[in-house]
């Protein structure tokens, strides 16, 4: 059973059953601010490898090394707020990310920083899985479906115009921070939102919840199998040692599963996994979170490396597929309301068909006609990705008992994340592999190849999608 009580606010308790959107504006701006710090480290990629002289495992890892540990942590932070109370992991989560990221912002060495990005990622791992979790226990009827809609457009918008604001930092130059901006401007924000938290959010738990560490470390352990060998791989010339990894990953994720079966108190309640709804839209969830992260990266590196853009017209090329994405995430409640989990169908063929055009674009341009030809490209695959981002978490979550919002929630977020780490790793080998010298002529054949395995994982999840369950008339 979840409990709740009220924070120090009577705006909050008053309103029968769904918090304020004062308390939804705080938990997304966590969540944006999270969301935005995965992606908005592509556009400064090319200054960041100039400074800090770091190779192309360095660089894969400065992105993903964010993601392995937030997907590492997710399932045990959700379990930590049910067990602590939800606002106070929410605030602990935040309080570790803000300073993570004014460490980022001082980063003397490619080491130090990707050291900096995982503390970033293990704070949000405490701060996401609350986020859902709170959404879930404090709205109720439309409120709670308006409130999930707003999530997704939060994480869209973190991911979409996480470029051009970067860019715009980086150009600004503030105080001559350059691209150390992008991570201090998190400071100030995570502070007020701080600030704000004790103020708007009511604290809730869930009763009887108890820890499982062995699970803990079992799913993490099992993930950073994967994505390490993925990264460091190729550029080692898969050595043995990335072989005996995965093969590792498959053994110790198997435990853990056999650990859930088992344990009195698992991390993940299997019981969760009986509804089709879930344990499809999950599996949905991570092979979509593979195409976003890794296509920001190539898009910006075919951009300021290949096309010789800087940071700010970089961010600006990443403007229409904003255009794309907040028209169609505005519109995508009216046709969900049409098309039920099929919204998500056409928002994966849609991206499918942005990917293949802008690889096409890509070859054809080659390095010397105007860069202005990816916009339609970019327009298309943007209006996919709004028909998917904003509902999804809905659909996924319709049929989840309230007793298991937080490890719901948590599984869906940790899908999301690994998919996102796993992405950059496999779509980094192959365009690092295709890239061989980095001379400018070679990333226009990078970026398409890269985008083929895109287009590939796009067409996935719409066949997947069929998996999901038709809704009750």
């Amino acid at each position: 059973m979840t409990t709740i009580t009220s924070p120090r606010s009577p705006r909050v308790a008053a309103t029968g059953g769904s918090a304020g959107w004062g308390s939804l504006l705080v938990l997304l701006t966590g969540v944006f601010i999270t969301t935005l710090d995965f992606f908005i480290v592509n556009v400064a990629i090319p200054a960041t490898q100039r400074e800090l002289n770091a190779g192309p495992s360095a660089i894969q890892f400065i992105v993903a090394g964010f993601g392995i540990a937030l997907a590492s942590g997710l399932v045990l932070g959700g379990r930590l707020g049910d067990l602590y109370g939800r606002r106070r992991l929410f605030s602990i989560g935040l309080a570790v990310f803000t300073l993570a990221s004014a460490a980022c912002g001082e980063a003397p060495t490619a080491g130090f920083l990707i050291g900096a990005r995982v503390a970033q990622g293990a704070g949000a791992a405490l701060l996401m899985p609350q986020v859902l979790a709170l959404i879930n226990t404090l709205y109720t009827g439309a409120h709670r479906t308006k409130a999930f809609n707003a999530y997704g457009m939060a994480l869209g918008f973190g991911g979409v115009f996480g470029q051009l604001i970067g860019g715009a930092l980086i150009r600004a130059d503030i105080a001559g921070l350059g691209w150390r901006t992008i991570f201090l401007i998190n400071v100030p924000v995570g502070a007020v939102t701080l600030l704000l938290t004790r103020r708007l959010i009511p604290e809730s738990r869930a009763a009887g919840a108890r820890l499982d560490l062995t699970g803990a470390a079992l799913a993490g352990l099992g993930l950073v199998a994967i994505v390490y060998p993925l990264v460091q791989g190729q550029q080692q010339g898969w050595p043995a040692w990335t072989w005996l990894c995965l093969a590792a990953a498959g053994a110790l994720l198997a435990a853990f599963a056999l650990h859930q079966r088992r344990t009195a108190a698992p991390l993940i309640d299997p019981a969760l996994f009986r509804h089709r709804s879930f344990s499809a839209g999950v599996v949905v969830s991570l092979i979509y979170s593979m195409t976003t992260g890794s296509f920001f990266l190539v898009l910006a590196l075919y951009l300021q490396e290949g096309r010789g853009l800087d940071a700010l017209g970089s961010g600006l090329i990443f403007l229409p597929l904003g255009l794309g994405y907040f028209v169609s995430s505005a519109l995508s409640g009216r046709v969900a309301a049409r098309l039920g989990r099929q919204v998500v169908t056409l928002g994966a063929l849609v991206v499918a068909l942005g990917y293949a055009a802008l690889a096409e674009t890509a070859s054809a341009l080659g390095t010397g006609r105007p860069v202005a030809w990816v916009i339609p490209g970019l327009l298309v695959a943007g209006a996919g990705m709004g028909l998917i981002m904003a509902p999804l978490p809905a659909i996924v979550l319709a049929g989840t008992d309230p007793r298991h919002a937080a490890a719901a929630s948590g599984v869906l977020s940790t899908a999301q994340q690994a998919g996102g780490a796993i992405g950059v790793a496999l779509v980094g080998m192959v365009f690092y592999g295709a890239l061989g010298a980095p001379a400018p002529a070679h990333y226009p054949h990078a970026f398409a190849l890269g985008l083929a395995l895109l287009v590939g994982l796009a067409a996935a999840v719409a066949a997947l999608v069929q998996a999901l369950p038709r809704p009750a008339r």
